[in-house]
């Protein structure tokens, strides 16, 4: 069964940067568009980052030219590396993949922002 797995969240100064990994252990990811979302508490969950399996990216206006997305494909995962950081990033961090057979998200990385 596919299982996405998060890493690379902690506590970070405003400024700092952050580098998340998305992970699916046996199962290829570069066939498939992947998100990461976020959401804070009381908030709705929201749209960071996309890439596609051709690898074209989108962002959300948030975080543009602070996050970026890729593809490690020896790794097997997706990161986001994260500059410039700002307390309103704080969140839990989430990748998602929807495949033909069905919709996966991982558990999810707290990262927060904070002096």
């Amino acid at each position: 069964q596919l299982q996405l797995v998060e890493s690379g969240g902690g506590l970070v100064q405003p400024g700092g940067s952050l580098r998340l990994s998305c992970a699916a252990p046996g199962f290829n990811l570069d066939r498939y568009a992947i998100g990461w979302f976020r959401q804070a508490p009381g908030k709705r969950r929201e749209l960071v980052a996309t890439i596609t399996s051709s690898g074209s990216t989108d962002y959300a206006d948030s975080v543009k030219g602070r996050f970026t997305i890729s593809r490690d494909n020896v790794k097997n995962t997706v990161d986001l590396q994260m500059n410039s950081l700002k307390p309103e990033d704080t969140a839990v961090y989430h990748c998602n993949i929807d495949t033909h057979f069905g919709d996966y998200w991982g558990q999810g990385t707290q990262v927060t922002v904070s002096s």
